[in-house]
């Protein structure tokens, strides 16, 4: 069911954890469709950063550069949009179909100018046009009020006989909402917006780790992974930023690499499965979403006079898709074999895709790698025709199978040894291998400066001295995420004794107590 933001309902349950129940506005609605539930993005905390947040927000000790709040212009990144259907035909849906939708809509709204339906169903009113004509030869709608604008603004309802059409559609599949594209406008368009062929050079990756501290030469192993497209094991020891440099990656391609187009629902063997997810993507389009209304006072869809006809949207993309940001999907230690099939519900009877297929176009992360809930063998199997040829393949509850494209940049967090987790076999089929090292001394130190910087503490050379001296000098190794966690215990401290915040010898020592284990 669409609302006016172009949301829709989703279908059954998924996996816990990370996982919200969006509800309906409209109770007897909620009450026809039953509730559902979609996966949430996690979010990152202290020296990481919120994806896909309307202004990608800051979080405690990570500014975003300025240069991150401008969508990139670069013409190499530019993704041709979906072309508007001028026809019945081009919509890949047949004249049945379109009907039953056009049935939906009327039993759910009630009466409906011819507009509005347009509207909901994110097509050009002359398309719908042919339905409507249909349903009325077949005494299942009626006009209920006319006006000088024509057709577009006639009031639709539905009579007896078609009430019981619509109820016996809704029986089949409660799918409401935006229109469907075909399996294959879909697979027609992942192809031309693969972040295989996004923009990437040293100068414009590195606006994206602004304001990180990186070693030496980072950059120059990430940027071609970019470029490749492929997929990508950051492992190393834990606390030293493999996740923030995952994400990092994640919100090059967000902020810099333009933007793509995800269908609100994909329609393949007579059987509809939800893609657009307004958790999970962020869009640019809503100032051109069509809003309810009358046609002769609109101003979200052009009215063409002369025609009669209505133009959904900004007339440029087809309607049924929406215009978003690169996506970024993290899962963790929660993710399920049973969380990378499509998600269906008996009650609502259809399907709502898998979460690396929400993530085409964009990044998906694989955090926390190996602490599945499921063996990383069985989760790397699961992998490794998608990685190498770049499909995947999905099965509908009837036992159909279908291929899918498998098109985003896979990114696997360990600080485990890879060789405990997978074999050659694997190894050979992600591309490139970055590990990430615990800090040298003077990396450290400029990472202990700007966490001190962002928390506008002074910074002393002596907290320094002293955690090496006592610490890592005698066998524990630095980590990158010491000094955010470190500051934090010694900013409560100081408010629990009510001084002045500092990093004295003192503090760093009492917090170093509370924080480090020694066994």
């Amino acid at each position: 069911m669409s609302d006016s933001t172009g949301s829709q309902l989703s279908p059954g349950s998924l996996p816990p954890s990370r996982i919200e129940a969006h509800h309906s506005k409209d109770d007897a609605i909620k009450d026809l469709f039953g509730v559902p539930s979609r996966p949430v993005v996690r979010t990152a905390t202290a020296a990481q950063f919120i994806v896909n947040d309307d202004e990608l927000e800051e979080s405690e000790g990570m500014p975003l550069p300025s240069a991150g709040r401008q969508r990139s212009q670069n013409p190499a990144v530019m993704v041709p949009a979906p072309r508007v259907p001028t026809n019945l035909k081009e919509t890949g849906l047949g004249l049945g179909a379109m009907a039953e939708f056009v049935l939906k809509e009327l039993y759910v709204h009630g009466n409906m100018f011819g507009a509005d339906i347009a509207r909901q169903l994110r097509l050009p009113f002359p398309i719908l046009d042919e339905a409507l004509r249909f349903l009325k030869d077949q005494r299942c709608v009626e006009v209920s009020q006319g006006d000088l604008l024509g057709r577009v603004s006639y009031r639709f309802s539905l009579t007896d006989m078609g009430r019981v059409r619509a109820r016996e559609c809704f029986e089949s599949c409660r799918y409401a909402g935006p229109a469907p594209v075909t399996l294959e406008q879909y697979v027609e368009q992942c192809r031309r917006q693969a972040v295989s062929g996004v923009y990437c050079n040293p100068q414009t990756i590195m606006q994206a780790f602004q304001g990180m501290v990186l070693k030496p030469g980072l950059l120059e192993e990430i940027g071609p992974a970019v470029c490749s497209g492929r997929s990508i094991f950051v492992y190393g020891p834990p606390g030293n930023g493999k996740t923030m440099i995952a994400k990092g990656l994640g919100r090059y391609l967000n902020l810099y690499c333009g933007e793509i187009y995800v269908p609100y629902a994909i329609q393949t063997e007579n059987s509809i499965i939800t893609v657009f997810d307004p958790i999970l993507h962020k869009t640019t389009d809503d100032a051109e979403q069509p809003t309810t209304g009358n046609p002769a006072q609109t101003t979200s869809a052009g009215y063409n006079t002369s025609s009669g006809s209505l133009v959904v949207g900004n007339g440029v993309a087809d309607p049924r898709w929406r215009r978003i940001r690169r996506p970024v999907v993290i899962t963790g230690g929660e993710l399920t074999l049973d969380m990378l099939e499509l998600q269906y519900s008996k009650v609502s009877q259809f399907y709502a895709a898998p979460l690396h297929i929400k993530a085409n176009g964009g990044v998906f992360l694989i955090d926390d790698f190996g602490r599945q809930l499921v063996s990383p063998r069985d989760l790397l199997n699961r992998w490794i025709l998608p990685l190498e040829e770049r499909i995947d393949y999905l099965t509908l509850a009837t036992g159909r199978k279908f291929s899918v494209p498998f098109e985003q940049l896979t990114i696997f967090s360990t600080n485990l040894d890879p060789g405990d987790l997978v074999d050659d076999a694997f190894l050979r089929r992600i591309r490139h291998k970055i590990k990430i090292e615990a800090p040298s001394r003077p990396l450290f130190t400029e990472i202990f400066k700007m966490a001190c910087e962002q928390r506008q503490i002074i910074f002393r050379e002596e907290a320094v001295e002293y955690l090496y001296s006592n610490h890592y000098d005698r066998g524990r190794l630095p980590r990158s995420s010491d000094p955010r966690d470190l500051l934090e215990i010694v900013v409560a401290i100081c408010r629990f004794r009510n001084i002045a915040v500092e990093v004295s010898q003192k503090l760093i020592a009492d917090a170093a107590a509370r924080f480090f284990y020694t066994g």
